[in-house]
């Protein structure tokens, strides 16, 4: 992929071409939405990991047999966003032939879009002997080998760091794994038996949603099924076009910073300039940092997931995604930098870390084009923690999650506590279900009291989670971001509180991590994990106090940040508010 990349709008109406009845083409579309959701649970049911099982870090979606995008089930939207360059290019780049059972698996980030970890399966359907789709799917695996248990270093300089890189090759022939592929990826993880759980799971999900693609030509035939999924994207690109005609025209930029590149550098620029011409458009990178010596750099098909997210956020949420939303818009991401940078720059960050980022510039550029639909900044990294090591038996084990925290508070309701935010959708792993895998005992699970970014809305809070090695010893990586720059808030309201990682060693020791970095534990060492809130909305000043007294009993704002904060005078003893002092106080805010 070039610097330049633009989606073409395609011709419309189609000459030649008899309409469909519109009820039979809703049908269609709900079938085709239905079936990529259901790949998702054939997915998660089957899988090994606690991260796909448990965490649901997996995506699905359906083809056309020009490889656009034609359905896609709610899962993760870096995955998504990336799924059709992964189809499009991995396609492009495999050499052989496909037939029916075959499928092509990659990860290669330059041509699969995200990262090392996230493995993607791509099956052709085939109905008949004539080509009618194709299903695919990511996942993120818990290792794919590298210089770090989880392959999620935060101090990687290369690529060939971060894991096993695999181009697209034939998996399954004829509905059969290769052994010989299967032999040299099991050769190169930690955990072998997990990883090819997780991948024969992939291919149930595509088998899934092979055969539903196959159940609707047979019922509707293939020319119908086509014309639909025609009519299908049509729709969309009016729809999407229509929703941008109507926002003001111009010039929009903004401007934020990756903290931290992962080797003490940084900060590094993201920088975006939109602009809105009637029925289109664009997004320009030029004027973002040159690609980083740390993973922070974020392969093309991540930086152009975030611009699709953040385009669906915005617009009316009713509007079904595929192919057709992303013709009215143009892009120009230069190579070499940050956001689209040359082979072999790591990256393995850059999906996980600067994809928020991204996010997190776009919503700033847009919110004075849409105001009443942007929230301020949410939490802005996925705090990403993987640990692997020994059992007492001599047994490997990997672990990998991400960790939410608060998402921003909003132009009529706060933002919402402990929750995965923008580029990821995934859950919390639940304690229980990794106390019963690991070798680790959870200490404490619960929000951060004073992370939410003050404001008439308040931002969602952060987390603190912890946990004790039980283990003989390990190896803990850490990536993560808002640990100096905090989440901004939007009109007056104030900054979220920021991350925080503190080691806790045996002899009860603190120690600060940095956001990104590779230890080693032994038994009995803890990790602190404290997540940041989101950015505040309005003037804290104009916030009800009932609404203050509320968050103060629920133990989410301090009796003193109340006052400090909000300007209200909490009796908590008596569980009420002070109107008379808090009136004062306010009033002298005011002036």
């Amino acid at each position: 992929m070039g610097g330049l990349c633009r989606q073409k709008r395609c011709p419309h109406p189609r000459e030649g071409k008899t309409a469909l009845d519109p009820t039979t083409v809703e049908v269609i579309k709900g079938a085709l939405i239905y079936a990529a959701e259901e790949m998702g649970i054939a997915l998660r049911k089957s899988a090994y990991s606690p991260n796909i099982k448990e965490r649901m870090d997996h995506s699905c979606a359906l083809f056309d047999p020009k490889r656009r995008l034609v359905a896609q089930a709610e899962h993760i939207p870096v995955h998504l966003g990336s799924m059709a360059m992964a189809v499009r290019e991995g396609l492009s780049k495999y050499g052989g032939t496909l037939g029916p059972g075959d499928m092509i698996l990659l990860n290669d980030p330059y041509i699969s879009g995200t990262h090392l970890p996230d493995l993607t399966l791509i099956a052709p359907v085939n109905h008949d002997g004539v080509l009618i789709g194709y299903a695919a799917n990511k996942a993120h695996h818990v290792d794919v080998g590298g210089r770090a248990p989880g392959s999620i270093a935060g101090d990687s300089t290369e690529l060939y760091q971060e894991g096993l890189i695999i181009p697209p090759v034939k998996f399954v022939r004829a509905g059969r794994i290769d052994d010989e592929l299967a032999n040299l990826i099991r050769s190169n993880v930690r955990t072998p038996e997990v990883q090819m759980g997780d991948l024969r799971a992939q291919i149930a999900a595509n088998n899934t949603g092979a055969r539903r693609l196959s159940e609707l030509v047979e019922e509707h035939g293939f020319e119908a099924v086509q014309e639909a999924m025609e009519a299908i994207m049509d729709y969309s690109e009016r729809r999407m076009r229509a929703e941008i005609k109507v926002m003001p025209s111009g010039v929009y930029e903004a401007r934020d910073w990756m903290e931290d590149t992962g080797l003490g550098g940084g900060p590094a620029a993201i920088f975006v300039r939109v602009t809105i011409r009637g029925d289109e458009i664009s997004f320009d990178y030029s004027g973002t940092s040159p690609q980083v010596e740390g993973p922070v750099n974020a392969p093309l098909g991540v930086t152009i997931a975030g611009i699709f997210f953040t385009l669906i956020s915005i617009t009316d949420p009713t509007i079904t995604v595929n192919d057709g939303c992303f013709r009215p818009v143009t892009l120009h991401i230069p190579e070499g930098c940050m956001m689209n940078p040359r082979r072999p720059a790591p990256v393995v960050g850059g999906n996980v870390e600067t994809s928020q980022r991204n996010v997190d510039v776009l919503m700033r550029a847009l919110s004075n084009v849409v105001p009443g639909k942007v929230p301020a900044a949410g939490l802005g990294t996925m705090s990403n923690i993987s640990i692997g090591g020994l059992r007492e038996n001599g047994t490997p084990w990997t672990f990998y999650e991400t960790v939410g925290g608060g998402s921003g508070g909003r132009p009529s309701s706060d933002g919402v506590d402990g929750v995965h935010v923008n580029m990821t959708n995934t859950m919390n792993t639940p304690i229980e279900a990794l106390e019963a895998y690991l070798p680790l005992r959870f200490e404490s699970y619960r929000l951060r009291p004073n992370s939410g970014g003050p404001g008439e809305w308040r931002g969602g809070c952060g987390i603190e989670r912890s946990w004790t090695l039980l283990g003989p010893k390990a190896i803990l990586s850490i990536l993560a971001e808002r640990t100096r720059i905090p989440p901004w808030g939007l009109h007056g309201g104030g900054t979220g509180g920021l991350g925080e990682y503190i080691l806790r060693r045996s002899d009860g020791s603190l120690t600060r991590l940095p956001p990104k970095c590779t230890i080693s534990l032994v038994r009995g060492d803890s990790l602190i994990i404290r997540t940041p809130g989101g950015g505040g909305y309005g003037d804290p000043i104009r916030r009800g106090p009932e609404l203050v007294l509320r968050d103060t009993l629920n133990g989410l704002v301090t009796r003193e940040a109340a006052e400090k904060d909000y300007g209200v005078v909490v009796d908590t003893e008596n569980m009420l508010v002070d109107l008379d002092a808090t009136e004062s106080l306010r009033q002298k805010r005011r002036t």
